[in-house]
């Protein structure tokens, strides 16, 4: 007969996800997901007080707490203190979510809303957005979790949120593929990114240049590289071996980036490629063409002369 002590695994850790960013990055949404999701969600609570809370018996499976600058007690040093005893804590499995957002967003949203800065009621949103953001770097680096809401849409960052945080299993590992532009940056929260920018160039084809990497002439150019087909089996080979390792590990969600100079037609190639082997191995998948959408929704045309 088998001993019962060595098949029982014991009881399952409490999930914990503390939600933080700046103020106006949608740190009420996320709760509201999160509640959605299952999860007992308090905002606001003061952090001397979160460690009591702990202390005693939870108030459901998953906790998510809503922690910003207007909570009452708040410091930087403090929240930092209390995001390294979660950590530390035996039977937590605490998660750190920073809503993160670029400055110009912020300030946009204030100035629809008309509402005044947390951190500068008397003066400019602009003052209090930097002067937040600036206390908030620590914090940032702490986060074990990072989404940039700057150009999501509310159904993308509620997507984002249930993809990331669905508890007990009720969704497997996530994988959000995302193109992008070296020249704008590597999207914020990439756990792996790949450079496309050595494979062929429709750019300097004057009949793919308007195209995109979805189209198929643009793709069928990509491939043409005799390179290409080599990339996407290392990058299909790498994926087999690393996603089901991070899904061992308890991780929900994982994003991975592929950039080219422009974010038009190479990286956005792969990406479409990479998202179709995954998704014949029954990966779940989201893909996210950083500039496509920026292009969309009437960002300002590249300069002539830039490749993509």
């Amino acid at each position: 007969m088998s001993n019962a002590a060595e098949t029982d695994p014991g009881p399952r850790p409490q999930r914990i996800v503390l939600v933080t960013g700046a103020s106006g990055a949608g740190r009420s949404t996320a709760l509201n997901v999160l509640e959605d999701l299952g999860f007992e969600a308090i905002d606001n609570l003061p952090i001397s007080l979160i460690p009591r809370l702990l202390d005693g018996p939870m108030p459901g499976p998953s906790l998510a707490l809503g922690v910003d600058i207007r909570t009452r007690d708040f410091s930087a040093r403090a929240l930092a203190d209390l995001i390294r005893a979660l950590a530390a804590a035996p039977g937590l499995e605490a998660d750190v979510l920073y809503l993160d957002c670029r400055p110009e967003v912020l300030l946009r949203r204030f100035s629809e809303t008309r509402r005044r800065h947390p951190m500068a009621p008397a003066e400019s949103p602009a003052e209090g957005v930097a002067r937040e953001l600036d206390i908030l770097g620590p914090i940032r680096e702490l986060a074990s979790s990072l989404i940039d809401t700057s150009d999501l849409t509310i159904h993308e960052f509620r997507a984002e949120m249930t993809a990331r945080f669905a508890p007990g299993g009720a969704a497997p590992l996530a994988v959000s593929l995302h193109s992008f532009s070296y020249k704008r940056g590597l999207p914020l929260g990439l756990d792996m990114a790949f450079d496309c920018r050595f494979l062929r160039n429709p750019y300097w084809n004057p009949t793919l240049r308007a195209l995109d990497g979805r189209d198929p002439a643009v793709v069928a150019h990509v491939a043409d590289d005799p390179r290409f087909s080599a990339f996407l089996d290392r990058i299909s080979d790498l994926a087999a071996l690393v996603l089901p390792a991070h899904r061992d590990e308890g991780r929900s969600h994982i994003s991975i980036g592929f950039g080219c100079t422009g974010g038009q037609h190479r990286s956005v190639a792969v990406a479409e490629a990479v998202a179709k082997r995954l998704a014949a191995t029954e990966w779940q998948v989201s893909i996210r063409h950083r500039e496509l959408e920026r292009r969309a929704q009437g960002a300002p045309a590249r300069r002539a002369g830039t490749g993509a």
